[in-house]
């Protein structure tokens, strides 16, 4: 049993020795993606308090045509030093229980947070905390506490959004650095840039498709994982207040059919809407925007896959913009391929000043 004074004594022996140290010696944190360890004593786990973090933290993504979890939970108990290593050294970490509880998880948690903080909590004034590269660079660490577990429970559950966003956010940092590790196509950016007034950061692997005024397609095409993104633009708009749900939805039919067809014809893509299709109002690149996700059908065949689209508006510019990921992979998991559009997508940027005029 890991006594609670092993629990206090850790922490100063940790940052006095990075305190000593010029530069940052600390290790990177480990742990697959989209992984989280959940620090919670076991009898809590199956409890109420467990089942807000499943139902929260491990919701079924069911805009893929297989779902998959929003992030994998691994729950532990705080017994041995070698559960205090692995929080110490994961990537993202949840330290979940009762602010006063006698256990060695809710004594872990009073040791690392003040007595300011501490207070606020019994007094239901907060209960989340976000902690960076506390043992280990490039590391989570979220704190969930609460007077009680029916209290901290509710909280977790009415929060579900933010909470989620949070953890989101981190991995799509991650995501970013992985995507563009080995190479990205900096003269495909530029080319767009100067000829179209907008661009991204293009991964290494895409090619370059369909090059009109307004339309421009780029492909990974492998037989057992095809991906393509798509981006449609029109300026002089000024009326993104019109944009809703059916317009989206409209626009997306129509340039899928045209644009993203099968291998005969009669075979387009187009939205599958008896499956879930979700919508939310966002910021993206500096611009007001819509995401939507849901899955996508061939028409007169069996395909099918997930997509993401982002219709963004450049108020400085009366741009409209819509940009959309879609991928068929029936033998790999999904959720890590969305993420990497989701990086990539955030680095949009829409500059009409750099176009250059060419002679034809």
């Amino acid at each position: 049993m890991l006594h609670r004074r092993s629990i206090f004594f850790l922490l100063p022996v940790l940052f006095l020795s990075l305190a000593a140290c010029q530069g940052d010696y600390r290790p990177e944190a480990v742990g697959a993606p989209s992984e989280v360890i959940v620090l919670m004593d076991s009898t809590h786990a199956d409890g109420p308090l467990g089942d807000a973090i499943r139902n929260t933290f491990g919701a079924l993504i069911m805009t893929m045509p297989r779902e998959e979890p929003r992030f994998d939970l691994i729950f532990r108990d705080l017994r041995t030093n070698v559960d205090m290593d692995i929080v110490h050294r994961h990537k993202n970490v949840i330290i979940a229980g009762p602010i006063d509880d006698q256990t060695n998880v809710s004594t872990f948690i009073r040791s690392l947070l003040g007595e300011n903080v501490r207070e606020s909590i019994r007094q239901n004034q907060s209960f989340n905390y976000l902690l960076r590269n506390v043992w280990s660079r490039n590391q989570a660490v979220k704190i969930l506490s609460g007077p009680d577990i029916e209290t901290l429970s509710n909280r977790i559950l009415q929060n579900e959004r933010r909470l989620v966003t949070e953890l989101h956010d981190i991995e799509l940092e991650r995501w970013h650095r992985y995507v563009y590790r080995r190479a990205e196509q900096t003269d495909l950016s530029r080319d767009i840039l100067e000829t179209h007034g907008w661009s991204f950061r293009i991964q290494h692997d895409y090619r370059l498709g369909v090059d009109t005024l307004n339309v421009l397609t780029l492909r990974r095409f492998l037989p057992d994982n095809d991906r393509w993104i798509w981006v449609w633009w029109e300026d002089d708009f000024d009326d993104f207040d019109s944009i809703d749900r059916e317009w989206i939805t409209n626009k997306r039919e129509d340039i899928n059919r045209k644009y993203i067809q099968g291998g005969s014809e009669g075979k387009f893509v187009r939205t599958d809407f008896n499956r879930p299709y979700e919508q939310r109002f966002m910021s993206i690149a500096g611009m007001e925007a819509y995401e939507s996700r849901g899955i996508w059908r061939m028409e007169n065949d069996l395909m099918g896959g997930p997509f993401i689209n982002y219709t963004m508006f450049d108020q400085e510019n009366n741009r409209l913009f819509m940009m959309e990921f879609g991928q068929f992979s029936p033998r790999w998991d999904q959720r890590r391929f969305l993420y990497q559009f989701e990086a990539m997508a955030r680095t949009f940027v829409s500059n009409p000043e750099a176009i250059v005029e060419r002679d034809s």
